[in-house]
């Protein structure tokens, strides 16, 4: 049997070779066939989900509510020292200095990443915006937001806190950060759906020692990860109900 494994599509693509030897040494480690599919979109992922076609899911905060609660997944670990933290961010040679110059009509970038767009909304309530008071776009990626806010067709904008750190020094310089979450609990976390349910302990045995060995080490670094943390039932369950609380 082949089981298929998928990452959330806000993972930054650079380390996608990473994945794919990630996923070879995973197959030989657990003596299993396992194909990484990658999907462009939410949507198309989630279509997959509901399909029942996915066994394994590096998965956003926000999908792991569903995905855990509605579809049967169970946790296996999570990416050591990595919170998801949003951003809201303007040109820096813009108008606003601060979150509270925001007003009523603001044109709002987002992506269709769902955590990182509810953390966002959030994150407005201090100017007293809304979802009714402000005008909301949405886009493929985290670039075109940024051409969206340099253009002047976007006042403000949501990034995970993770990408707007990766984008280049000069890039940066041209942005101002209004606000950053400080919510530390709330992460992304690899999941086993029912069919790879008995692989669950052999999986998270593996990987929490893959920073025990050079070769392993290096297949973490190339993914853009520390290491991975043992994520029990109780830990996912705090952070679907904080999920479902923002939400």
């Amino acid at each position: 049997m082949t089981y298929l494994m998928t990452l959330s599509p806000d993972f930054n693509t650079k380390f996608l070779p990473g994945w794919f030897v990630f996923n070879t040494w995973l197959q030989k480690k657990l003596n299993q066939h396992i194909h990484l599919e990658i999907y462009n979109d939410f949507r198309t992922q989630r279509d997959a989900i509901t399909a029942d076609k996915v066994d394994i899911i590096y998965a956003n905060p926000y999908d792991a509510s569903m995905l855990v609660r509605e579809r049967g997944f169970v946790p296996v670990t999570k990416p050591i020292g990595r919170a998801d933290e949003a951003i809201v961010a303007t040109a820096a040679d813009g108008p606003y200095r601060k979150l509270e110059d925001l007003r009523p009509g603001t044109r709002i970038a987002s992506t269709d990443d769902p955590d990182v767009h509810t953390i966002g909304m959030i994150l407005l309530e201090p100017a007293d915006l809304n979802v009714e008071n402000v005008l909301i776009e949405r886009y493929d990626n985290y670039v075109v937001i940024v051409k969206k806010l340099l253009n002047g067709e976007a006042d403000a904008g949501f990034f995970l806190a993770e990408m707007f750190n990766e984008l280049s020094a000069s890039t940066r310089s041209r942005l101002k950060v209004l606000m950053q979450s400080r919510i530390y609990v709330v992460h992304h976390a690899l999941l086993v759906g029912p069919r790879f349910a008995d692989h669950q302990e052999a999986m998270r045995d593996a990987l929490t020692a893959m920073t025990e060995e050079p070769r392993t080490a290096r297949i973490l670094s190339d993914m853009g990860i520390k290491g991975w943390d043992v994520l029990d039932d109780e830990a996912t369950e705090f952070m679907i109900d904080l999920m479902d609380t923002l939400v």
